[in-house]
């Protein structure tokens, strides 16, 4: 909790007078060009790994980059209406990473048997995946798992109705990456 604070402090202090006209700026509203769906693991930022300043992505991070397809309430479903409705964000990118600790929940689900929320909220990625994943070594079944579910988070996305509305009107572009956390790397999927 102390380098939490203490980073505040410097933030306060030192970063935020440097972009003292850009948060002015952002006082008076948003307009961002991305919606990024990625994954809450503490080794991704998104801002640091896309080099963007603040204002420029609307993030939406969750345990295993999921979005829930339509109708089934919760965060992201608002969260995907109000930036593409409201905002008019017109890129959306829905990022994993190597070695995510979700999919890892969705390849042993009896690891998560003391996680029933956990268990809950992957077991409809569950259902799809372990369908479409080759019998492969461990590490090989991972990657291919979170390559695999990076698409079908897509097209879950595009079950939402701005999702759909947008896209018919070629008014936005839906992409899928994953990052690679000991490389930096992104490979783009779509």
């Amino acid at each position: 909790m102390r380098s939490l604070i203490e980073g505040i402090e410097v933030f306060q202090h030192k970063v935020f007078p440097e972009y003292k006209e850009l948060f002015a700026d952002l006082a008076a509203g948003q307009s961002p060009e991305v919606l990024l769906i990625t994954c809450s693991d503490s080794r991704i930022d998104p801002s640091l790994v896309t080099q963007t300043k603040p204002g420029e992505l609307f993030v939406i991070r969750n345990a295993g980059n999921i979005i829930p397809a339509y109708g089934q309430g919760g965060g992201e479903e608002a969260t995907v209406e109000y930036a593409i409705r409201v905002l008019g964000i017109r890129n959306a990118v829905v990022c994993g990473h190597t070695d995510c600790g979700a999919m890892k929940g969705v390849l042993h689900p009896e690891d998560l048997s003391s996680l029933p929320s956990v268990q809950a909220w992957l077991e409809p990625a569950r259902r799809v995946l372990c369908n479409l994943t080759p019998d492969a070594d461990e590490e090989a079944g991972l990657q291919s798992l979170i390559e695999r579910n990076v698409l079908l988070q897509l097209e879950n996305l595009k079950t939402h109705p701005a999702i759909a509305e947008a896209l018919a009107r070629d008014e936005l572009h839906l992409s899928g990456a994953v990052y690679t956390i000991k490389s930096g790397e992104f490979r783009l999927l779509t």
